[in-house]
């Protein structure tokens, strides 16, 4: 369709009402109402949008905690909307008053103007299962976070684990079941740390148990067990990673994946002056953080551990070719950063970035295959 028949809609979505700005062809000024966020209300904005445009209906508004309803209801009604990265919107350094009526005339006039990021929604089954790797995420944060609480409580007690190195292990566990405290209060403070502490491992063992099983059915079976192949990456991990990038189709080359998990180095050069710093650590930081973590396990020498043989049954030549060959390089890339004198948490940064571009590698097959 033309553009000059092209209707531009913004919107400022939020809980309850949605600012709508519709900038009409032949118009000088926006046409603005507002709309509430029941699905008869959405049903009639459709009607209305394709009811008064003379051509092509194209809607956005900008990501955030009303996630994509709206945009699958617009689509469903027959109207173009997308869904827009609010961290890459223009902003007028000057512009000192915000509100749900500019919002919506600004983003309807970038929109025109083709200045917006659009970001790739995912399907239905493609959210549920990213929901359930973050929930799952949620309780290792948390049980982290009660296993300190409980470990401070036993310090300022004086009650310190010396027989291991190693913590919440069996033997760790016999010795907490063994304490016990003089004082009622102590005792109950212990009681009440310990069982948090088990309910959240035993959140955590259900979830894991939960994500490998939905892992393992169409259309996350196979990038998941390509995935599985590399060292460092084993199934909760695996399912992870195609959750949160899901469509790879949208990523053209893997510097464009590196971009999108942060692991690209900033840049601020002017002139003939260069200058660059850390990452950006931009995009998916769940994605980034398991690289990251994946990244740790490449460090050592090259080598097939039995599970790792076992994970690897079965898969595809040029699969395990790429994994191996990951294995070898990273492991180099190791040993001559560190022998250069270069910290261990900013070489493995690096090799994060680099394994970013194997997993790119291994799942672009994958891309084509048709998601349910």
């Amino acid at each position: 369709m033309h553009q000059d028949t092209t209707t531009w809609v913004g919107m400022d979505a939020h809980k309850n009402s949605i600012k709508v700005a519709a900038l009409l062809p032949g118009r000088p000024e926006p046409e603005e109402w507002q709309e509430q966020t029941t699905p008869e209300a959405i049903r009639r904005l459709s009607r209305k949008l394709l009811r008064q445009a003379p051509g092509e209906v194209r809607c956005c508004y900008e990501a955030g905690p009303t996630g994509y309803a709206l945009q699958r209801q617009l689509s469903a009604g027959g109207v173009s909307c997308m869904v827009i990265a609010p961290s890459l919107t223009p902003v007028k350094p000057g512009a000192r008053i915000k509100t749900d009526r500019r919002d919506a005339r600004k983003l309807a006039e970038l929109l025109r103007a083709g200045l917006l990021t659009e970001v790739h929604p995912p399907s239905e089954s493609d959210e549920a299962l990213r929901d359930l790797c973050r929930c799952r995420d949620d309780v290792r944060v948390d049980l982290m976070r009660a296993r300190h609480r409980l470990g401070k409580f036993l310090l300022r007690r004086h009650c310190i684990y010396r027989e291991t190195k190693h913590h919440w292990g069996t033997r760790h566990w016999a010795w907490l079941e063994q304490l016990r405290f003089d004082d009622p209060m102590s005792q109950a403070t212990f009681d009440s740390y310990m069982l948090a502490v088990q309910q959240l491992e035993e959140r955590l063992l259900q979830l894991d148990a939960q994500l490998e099983e939905f892992g393992g059915l169409e259309p996350y079976r196979e990038p998941v067990s390509w995935l599985r192949c590399f060292k460092g990456i084993d199934t909760v991990t695996a399912v992870c990673l195609v959750a949160e990038l899901h469509d790879f189709r949208r990523f053209r080359t893997a510097r464009e994946l590196m971009s999108y998990v942060g692991l690209v180095p900033s840049e601020r050069s002017s002139g003939e002056r260069e200058r660059r710093g850390g990452i950006t650590k931009a995009g998916n930081g769940h994605v980034r953080r398991l690289l990251v973590e994946a990244a740790w396990h490449h460090r050592h020498r090259p080598a097939l551990s039995a599970p790792l043989r076992r994970r690897r049954e079965g898969q595809p030549a040029r699969v395990l070719a790429i994994a191996d060959r990951a294995q070898e390089r990273l492991a180099a890339r190791y040993r001559r950063m560190t022998g250069r004198g270069i910290p261990a948490p900013k070489t493995i940064v690096a090799m994060a970035r680099e394994l970013t571009g194997y997993l790119w590698a291994v799942l672009q097959p994958a891309a084509d295959i048709p998601r349910s």
